[in-house]
C-alpha cells in the first residue's frame, strides 16, 4: 500500500488535518475544533485525538498507516527540541508537544511553526516552487515571515522570521510585543482596518473593507493604504538585502487585494534595490493548506524523505477526500 504521513495545523479556532501520500498528495482532509476555552491540556488531547482520528482513516484512503506525524503550532517554537516554547492564543508554556505526542501515537513526530512551515511548503510546492531561496510573508491579523535559504528554513532557535515585529514608526502605535510603532501595526490586515476607522470615523469588515474603499476613490483609504504598502517595502527591502531571496510570496487576508497590493509592493522595492538580487513578487498558492503541507513535509524528512525544490514533489494540489467533523 502507498506510503503516507499525518500532518495537523493547529489554529486559535480550528486544525486542519491531513494524509499526505509519498507524492506529496493530499488523500484525505478533516478540520477538528481548538478547545482553547478548555484549557493547553484539552487542546494537547485534542491534537492526539486528531492524530488518532486522521491515522484511522488511512486504509479507507488505500494508504499504509502513516510513517510519521507532523505537527504547526503558532508561537515561538524549538523545533530541534521538540517544545511549544510559548503560544498566547493557546496558552502552553515550554510543552514538549513532540515527546508528548511520539509516546501517545507510536510514531515518530516532527514540531515546526505554522508561518515558517506555510513558507517551506511555499518554496516546495507553491508559489516559489523551483526556487532554492523564499522568502514567504504573511499578512493577516499578524505579521510574520518564513525564511527559506539554499532549500532550508531558517529556525534560530524558534525566533527568526518575527518580521511584524520590526519598527517602521519608532514613535507609533505602543504594539502587545512591548514596543511601539512595529510594522504589525501599521501594514497587518488588522492594523490597515483600525487605521482607517480611527481615521474615517467608519467601521469596515476588515481590510477587505478598505480595500473596496481605495477602489471607490476614498482618499482616507488610499493614505492609510499606502502607508501599508511602504512600511511592507521598507521591511522587505531589509529581508530582501539580507537574505537574497529568488522570490517573495505573499501570503494572508491582505494579499487577497491582488493588484493593489502586489503591483506596488513590487513596483516601490524595485526602485529602492540597487545591487541586490530583484526578486520576484508572488502571491501564495497554497492558501490556508500551506501549514498543514509544511506539516507533512516535515514528517516526510524525519522518515529521511527529503524531497525540497530541487525534486519532483508531484501533485500536492489534488483536492483528495474531504471530511467534516
Amino acid at each position: 500500500m502507498t506510503r503516507c504521513v499525518v500532518a495537523l495545523d493547529v489554529g486559535g479556532t480550528t486544525m486542519k488535518g491531513a494524509l499526505v501520500d509519498s507524492r506529496r498528495t493530499v488523500r484525505f482532509r478533516r478540520s477538528f475544533p481548538t478547545p482553547v476555552e478548555a484549557g493547553p491540556d484539552a487542546v494537547v488531547d485534542q491534537i492526539g485525538t486528531a492524530f488518532e482520528t486522521l491515522s484511522g482513516e488511512a486504509h479507507g484512503a488505500g494508504l499504509a498507516a502513516p510513517s510519521a506525524a507532523g505537527l504547526v503550532v503558532p508561537g515561538i517554537v524549538d523545533e530541534a527540541a521538540g517544545v511549544a516554547v510559548v503560544a498566547a492564543n493557546v496558552g502552553w508554556r515550554d510543552a514538549p508537544l513532540a515527546t508528548l505526542l511520539r509516546e501517545r501515537l507510536g510514531l515518530p513526530v516532527a514540531l515546526g511553526h505554522d508561518v515558517r512551515a506555510g513558507g517551506l511548503a511555499e518554496s516546495v510546492l507553491g508559489a516559489g516552487a523551483g526556487s532554492r531561496d523564499v522568502l514567504f510573508v504573511a499578512l493577516g491579523t499578524g505579521i510574520a515571515a518564513s525564511c527559506i535559504v539554499d532549500g532550508r528554513p531558517i529556525v534560530a532557535g524558534g525566533y527568526a522570521g518575527e518580521i511584524g515585529h520590526i519598527v517602521v514608526e519608532p514613535d507609533g502605535d505602543p504594539c502587545g510585543c512591548g514596543g511601539r510603532g512595529c510594522l504589525e501595526r501599521v501594514a497587518s490586515a488588522a492594523a490597515v482596518a483600525r487605521r482607517y476607522t480611527a481615521r474615517a470615523g467608519v467601521e469596515v469588515a476588515g481590510a477587505a473593507g478598505v480595500a473596496a474603499a481605495v477602489r471607490s476613490g476614498d482618499p482616507v483609504a488610499r493614505a492609510v493604504w499606502d502607508e501599508a504598502v511602504s512600511a511592507l517595502v521598507t521591511v522587505l527591502h531589509t529581508g530582501v538585502t539580507l537574505l537574497g531571496p529568488e522570490v517573495v510570496v505573499v501570503g494572508g487576508g491582505l494579499a487577497e487585494a491582488e493588484d493593489l497590493l502586489l503591483a506596488p509592493l513590487e513596483a516601490q522595492l524595485d526602485k529602492r534595490l540597487t545591487f541586490q538580487r530583484r526578486p520576484r513578487i508572488a502571491r501564495a498558492a497554497l492558501g490556508d493548506q500551506a501549514g498543514c503541507l509544511g506539516a507533512a513535509l516535515l514528517a516526510w524528512r524525519l522518515t529521511g524523505d527529503n524531497a525540497g525544490p530541487d525534486s519532483d514533489a508531484g501533485d500536492v494540489g489534488a483536492p483528495g477526500k474531504d471530511a467534516t467533523p
